[in-house]
């Protein structure tokens, strides 16, 4: 049976809600009309009209953060130490080991926007899809956010992993895990919430945090979970090679046998 490739990541696409305002990214595309000028200049003599079709190439100017789009988070971007006081693993750091690795699914997608996954319900739905969870397993968590990639209210849209839930996964083993939400957390618009009602700051970025424990990476702005089976599949996501940062692009991409 030939092998099928499921796409598992979000388009850099700068016309949708993907970000909360001011963290969306910025694309500017040059036509091969625009850039003729700039061809010619390599090439003393050389006139537009000589080139076929007037043309020259179709670049792309970025202006992004390293979180636009499908994206790896390294440790150093929960925190500046892990593992007992260890110097946070930078993008650049991180073993690739972790990022071709046997892959699960957990389906949360009943689950309501800002609920905070405890480790009771991740135990349950492991037991549901009958899969023992084994170290560098990738763990990749579907929720409602998925399908509400590019709308107004994606940000806002998922359940999120807490502390309890990421420890749990971490001290199996685990070093990577992911999601189709905007954060691994729950949305900050119901954290909020928790907070204006208990002013509890262990309830800020809990599930990040975790991370100042056992470093773990974590992908954001999954697309296509709903096709995965539960188990019985590779994920393959290294992450862009940028010096020092706290996160890489990447193309997460499913492996099915």
């Amino acid at each position: 049976m030939p092998r099928r490739l499921i796409d598992l990541s979000v388009a850099l696409d700068a016309d949708i809600a993907s970000d909360p305002p001011g963290y969306t990214p910025e694309i500017e595309y040059v036509g091969h009309t625009q850039s003729a000028a700039d061809v010619v200049k390599f090439f003393p003599g050389l006139t537009e009209d000589q080139l076929p079709g007037r043309e020259g190439w179709a670049i792309e100017r970025l202006h992004v953060m390293t979180h636009n789009g499908t994206h790896v988070d390294a440790p150093w971007h929960y925190a500046t130490t892990q593992d007992g006081g260890m110097p946070a693993l930078k993008i650049d750091e991180v073993p690739l080991d972790w990022f071709l690795r046997p892959g699960v699914k957990l389906d949360f997608r009943h689950l309501e926007d800002g609920h905070v996954v405890s480790a009771a319900e991740l135990e349950a739905e492991l037991a549901r899809i009958g899969h023992d969870l084994r170290p560098l397993d990738i763990v990749l968590v579907n929720t409602s956010a998925g399908a509400a990639y590019g709308r107004p209210d994606y940000v806002a849209k998922g359940c999120g992993m807490g502390r309890e839930a990421t420890l749990w996964l971490t001290r199996q083993g685990v070093r990577v895990v992911g999601t189709d939400a905007w954060s691994w957390d729950a949305p900050f618009v119901h954290t909020a919430r928790r907070w204006a009602e208990t002013h509890d700051p262990s309830i800020i970025w809990e599930g990040h945090k975790a991370g100042r424990e056992i470093g773990y990476c974590q992908i954001e702005k999954l697309t296509n979970l709903e096709s995965l089976p539960p188990s019985g599949f590779e994920v393959s996501c290294f992450p862009f090679k940028i010096k020092n940062a706290s996160a890489g692009f990447t193309r997460a991409v499913a492996i099915l046998d």
